[in-house]
């Protein structure tokens, strides 16, 4: 089950890419080009929550098989993650809805913020998928709620 979330976080990677691409396009003045790529990121951002969603209810989550002295640093890292990667999805879907409802000012005040948050979420769950896969291999894998809070 590990080429599950080696996908996952390809996906997240992916969507920070067409993001980035996307901002770059508007700043430009393309809108035509930033509203492809930000809806690509969109969809690569949804993939993502699909296949952790699938993953993470039918085998669970991933607790961390790394060093007891770095545990507490590692869980501390993750409720960052988890709050950045909530707040994103959040602001994401409200940025996405102003679009498409044509409310540009509305959309442009929060987009900027929703990207920033976006770029900061994706390289911290990059982070996390080498603690847990790479760096310190062999986690359990548990039910969510008990991963994240290291029970």
């Amino acid at each position: 089950m590990h080429i599950l979330p080696t996908i996952s976080t390809s996906f997240i990677v992916i969507s920070a890419v067409f993001v980035a691409f996307g901002w770059a396009q508007i700043v430009k003045g393309n809108r035509e080009t930033h509203q492809k790529l930000m809806l690509w990121g969109a969809g690569f951002a949804l993939a993502f929550f699909l296949v952790y969603m699938s993953r993470t209810i039918f085998a669970g989550n991933t607790s961390f098989g790394g060093p007891e002295h770095l545990k507490l640093a590692y869980h501390l890292f993750l409720f960052f993650h988890i709050a950045l990667a909530t707040t994103a999805a959040v602001f994401g879907i409200i940025t996405l809805l102003h679009a498409f409802n044509k409310r540009f000012a509305k959309h442009k005040r929060i987009g900027r913020w929703t990207a920033v948050i976006w770029l900061l979420t994706a390289p911290t769950g990059v982070v996390v998928y080498i603690l847990l896969y790479i760096l310190y291999p062999g986690g359990d894998t548990k039910p969510m709620i008990d991963a994240i809070l290291g029970l």
